[in-house]
């Protein structure tokens, strides 16, 4: 085991944030920001999978480790993913403990899983550097996103699901399932963190969530969180950008 992998069965805790503008240039500033990983979201973003290569590209030629939250859990979908080099994937909305062993299968080849096997692509070098298959299970971080009752009630389960390395809470989709939408403090909410907590480490796995801003990613992180993320590339930029004429307002009016 190695990478961003070993990190999280060491006990790290590690800070990310999603990509959705699909640009190569906001992924690298992300990138020399500091962060431990970033992930390019296809589910929410304005990326598609050829968007994601360039920005594969501008984080490996900075050192952080790429991830990607897939549109779907089809077997295709993260094939694709990882034969681009990402270093794991992320699951949304998966409400049972069922699909979820199958979707992590898709993470491994064959027996562990059922991910397609060819050397030809980016990851093994187009095919000179064929040996990466022996090695190539043991790297692959799998996360999934918890973000209904039906996950909730499977949090469990789905911990100890082997390939499952983080269980990362997605805070909009869960509270609006839990009836609570966007009530963060709710009792129901905060007894949804204390769920998904306790299960990450009964399993001795990592438990994750999505923060707004710098402030509840601490909040989040002295609960027990590990694996952190930091809005987006987009919010932080309208943020920094909203700040910025906030202040000149304030400055010309004063």
């Amino acid at each position: 085991m190695s990478g961003l992998r070993a990190r999280l069965a060491a006990g790290d805790t590690l800070f990310g944030t999603f990509l959705g503008l699909g640009s190569p240039l906001a992924t690298e500033a992300c990138a020399v920001a500091g962060f431990d990983w970033l992930l390019v979201d296809l589910e929410h973003g304005g990326g598609d999978e050829q968007a994601l290569l360039h920005q594969q590209l501008a984080g490996e030629a900075r050192r952080v480790p790429m991830l990607a939250r897939v549109e779907s859990a089809e077997r295709i979908r993260t094939g694709r993913l990882l034969d681009t080099g990402v270093s794991g994937v992320m699951f949304p909305r998966l409400d049972s403990v069922e699909e979820v062993r199958a979707a992590v299968r898709h993470l491994r080849y064959p027996p562990e899983g059922d991910r397609g096997v060819a050397t030809y692509n980016r990851v093994y070098d187009f095919g000179l550097r064929p040996e990466g298959l022996g090695t190539a299970n043991d790297g692959v971080v799998g996360i999934v996103q918890i973000e209904s009752r039906g996950a909730l009630r499977a949090t469990a389960e789905i911990a100890a699901v082997p390939g499952v390395d983080v269980l990362f809470v997605g805070p909009r989709d869960l509270s609006t399932d839990l009836g609570c939408a966007g009530r963060f403090e709710a009792a129901e909410f905060t007894a949804a963190l204390d769920q998904v907590l306790s299960a990450a480490k009964n399993a001795g796995i990592a438990a994750g969530i999505l923060a707004g801003d710098p402030r509840q990613a601490a909040a989040y992180t002295a609960l027990g969180f590990r694996f952190v993320g930091v809005g987006s590339d987009a919010s932080l930029l309208a943020r920094a950008a909203s700040d910025a004429v906030g202040h000149l307002r304030g400055t010309i009016a004063t």
